[in-house]
């Protein structure tokens, strides 16, 4: 028995380490050859946050402009997001207004619907092109409610950016 069930949305530029974020979190496994996703991939995952027993229904997204438009299919029903960047490639940030809007069109006013910033690869800090104090700006600018770096290689913070915005699900008192 689960005392909550959330659908989540992981979206983002197409090679920004979605797929292999996801696997990540719910193998603790590194497929450093995953395949690009082609529209939509659907996983599920139970996990504890706050002595609250959760799951986790997540929608990986394919983050080629041509899946695009099956976005806001699946963000309806769905209680919180995360956009998902590069932090080796500048242009997958900058990206993230094409994306928000996507979201936002889908979501009601008196939605509660919390989106995470992740920037991804931080193994690969030597090669940044977005430094850490510019994510966190821009995320800021767009009004997200986190924002974390991490590396699925590592498996640096990628418990803690699912548990993030799994805390930020629960805090919403309403139950759906």
């Amino acid at each position: 028995m689960y005392d909550a069930t959330f659908k989540i949305v992981i979206f983002g530029d197409a090679g920004c380490g979605k797929t292999t974020l996801t696997q990540r979190f719910l193998t603790n496994l590194f497929v450093s050859d995953s395949k690009m996703t082609i529209g939509v991939d659907f996983e599920v995952k139970s996990l504890v946050v706050k002595k609250q027993k959760v799951k986790l229904q997540i929608w990986d997204f394919g983050g080629e402009e041509r899946f695009r438009f099956l976005l806001p299919t699946y963000v309806r029903g769905a209680r919180g997001g995360v956009f998902m960047y590069d932090i080796t490639n500048y242009s997958s940030i900058a990206h993230i207004d094409d994306w928000l809007t996507v979201i936002k069109k889908e979501i009601r006013k008196e939605d509660i619907f919390p989106i995470i910033v992740v920037g991804g690869k931080a193994d690969l800090a030597e090669n940044r092109e977005v430094p850490a104090s510019e994510g966190i700006k821009i995320a800021k600018s767009r009004g997200v409610d986190g924002f974390i770096e991490c590396s699925s290689k590592t498996g640096e913070n990628v418990e803690e950016s699912f548990e993030a915005l799994t805390s930020l699900m629960l805090d919403d008192s309403r139950t759906y």
